[in-house]
């Protein structure tokens, strides 16, 4: 074998290994059955069918019947890496999950940041919450926990939810403080708590009758800061929005909030002729004022 072709063989195989490495990784939540309740029933797949609506013109993959939550991992390009990691909650109502509208896409986005995306696939239809809840803390501590191995800042852990991935999202950064599961092994020994959070439409968060949070929503002046941003001729109450951020701003934690007149609901980060659909370069404005994207 001559030198040049070698060196030609061990280049493709440096370039195969390299786009190897770039693919997203998955991994298991949990390491058997899923504490809690897991209601799924039959099996997972997308839901999306002719009949179902579409958001700027483009099908949406709505995935049900999730009884094994995952984690996949999109890292940053290596020379834009922040080492800044966002854990992803896609919304659906509890019920499926909007995986690549407020899911895949959103990941994709974030690594242009040089932010590391760790997309949860959290458990649904969930009527009962504690499931998803302990699906997203137990994310974050293993996120957290590989943050040498991945090359990310342990304190830059951050949380991102649409929806009903948002009022998620909001439960695992504002929650009583206390674990919805007992721990299991070593990666529950690490903190749960996200660094900072980006809730976009965020559902559930307010009392039917009374213009307050719910009580499942704790805020002090240790808390994570947060990045708000909602229609207010959403069908989903900007009330949740609004509510939280002034809590925060309350307990003097930094919040930012950004309130549309008109977008409605479950755009993602779609463009439409809507401003609302621009608050994802008002977030990056944000995490960099912020210094999640300096490295």
């Amino acid at each position: 074998m001559t030198r040049s072709l070698t060196c030609s063989l061990a280049l493709l195989l440096t370039l195969a290994l390299s786009r190897a490495d770039d693919k997203p990784a998955a991994l298991d939540v949990w390491p058997d059955t899923p504490p809690g309740k897991t209601e799924a029933k039959g099996e997972e797949k997308d839901t999306t069918t002719d009949k179902s609506g579409k958001v700027a013109g483009k099908r949406v993959v709505r995935l049900g019947n999730v009884s094994k939550p995952t984690l996949t991992v999109y890292r940053a390009p290596k020379d834009k890496a922040t080492g800044t990691a966002v854990i992803v909650c896609p919304g659906g109502a509890y019920n499926i999950l909007a995986m690549d509208l407020e899911g895949t896409e959103v990941c994709e986005w974030l690594n242009t940041l040089g932010v590391t995306a760790v997309l949860l696939k959290y458990r649904v239809p969930a009527r009962d919450r504690t499931g998803p809840l302990q699906d997203a803390q137990r994310a974050v501590s293993i996120v957290r926990s590989k943050a040498k191995e991945w090359g990310l800042d342990p304190k830059r852990i951050g949380i991102l939810g649409f929806s009903a991935g948002g009022h998620l999202a909001a439960r695992t950064a504002y929650g009583d403080g206390k674990r919805a599961y007992d721990a299991i092994d070593k990666t529950d020994e690490v903190s749960y708590r996200p660094d900072f959070a980006i809730l976009v439409y965020p559902a559930y968060l307010t009392n039917d009758k009374k213009d307050a949070l719910k009580a499942e929503v704790v805020v002090t002046k240790d808390s994570p800061p947060a990045f708000l941003a909602h229609a207010k001729d959403d069908k989903v109450t900007y009330k949740s929005s609004e509510l939280l951020a002034e809590a925060l701003k309350k307990a003097k934690v930094p919040a930012e909030l950004r309130l549309y007149d008109k977008g409605g609901h479950g755009y993602g980060l779609r463009k439409t002729k809507e401003p609302c659909t621009t608050w994802n370069e008002r977030c990056a404005e944000w995490l960099e004022a912020r210094g999640l994207l300096a490295k």
